[in-house]
């Protein structure tokens, strides 16, 4: 399904990010980590920790401006004044993912639980998403692979998709393929249930179901390589894939 998020969550809090990176910066500093949560107690009172201000125009659209108080930085003045690696929070947040893997891989601010999480949002495309970006701002692809980085981190040993590519622009659906390639080549199972051409041709493997859909269907009318398939051309799906691959 879908990633469900507000203006108020981003990649940080979302993968689980945003709780040891808050605990370093608490222990660096002698205070609470709830102080380093736009969400809590380290929230600009003026904008309650969103950054921006909502004003409500009656009979048009409702105006969202940058809070004048935090200039869109979520965070009391106070709490800014604490740093870990010579950076603030609202800094890291900032930062893309590719800046914070490096910043938080060595140094002052080495801290392997969020390198970890950094590494696997590298993995799958997003290094240049920053840590504080709302999910309400990221693309279809990228909320699919922001929720498949979270899942890379789990033990299961197969993955099960279920027509990832479903709203995808040509260039997601790449740098999906490119994800299931490392998967499997990190010795996981990867089972997809997809119609796209692309993912099919990309397959090691193919079941095809037929030979037609809904209450025609049902049976295995193919199991094979997509070559063989293409070279069978004995079902719709084999007909559409020669025609695809041209």
């Amino acid at each position: 399904g879908a990633i469900k998020g507000s203006r108020r969550s981003n990649p940080a809090t979302y993968t689980g990010l945003l709780e040891p990176v808050r605990k370093a910066f608490a222990k660096a500093n002698g205070v609470k980590p709830a102080l380093f949560s736009a969400n809590s107690e380290g929230a600009c009172p003026t904008c309650n920790g969103a950054g921006v201000v909502f004003t409500d125009l009656a009979m048009m659209a409702g105006v969202a401006t940058t809070c004048e108080d935090c200039e869109g930085k979520r965070y009391q003045p106070a709490v800014l004044e604490y740093r870990l690696g010579g950076r603030d929070i609202a800094e890291v947040l900032a930062m893309s993912v590719t800046e914070a893997e490096e910043f938080f891989g060595s140094g002052e601010a080495k801290l392997p639980a969020a390198h970890r999480v950094l590494e696997r949002l590298a993995d799958v495309g997003l290094g240049y998403v920053s840590l504080g970006q709302p999910l309400t701002t990221l693309s279809g692809g990228e909320r699919q692979r922001l929720k498949l980085a979270t899942h890379m981190a789990d033990k299961g040993g197969v993955y099960v998709l279920d027509e990832p590519t479903t709203g995808l622009h040509l260039a997601d659906v790449e740098q999906l393929l490119g994800l299931l390639d490392r998967l499997v080549e990190s010795g996981k199972s990867v089972i997809v249930i997809e119609h796209h051409p692309a993912v099919m041709a990309h397959a090691d493997w193919i079941i095809d179901l037929g030979p037609g859909a809904g209450h025609d269907g049902g049976r295995v009318v193919f199991e094979g390589t997509p070559a063989d398939l293409v070279a069978a051309r004995s079902t719709p799906t084999g007909e559409a894939l020669a025609q695809y691959l041209g």
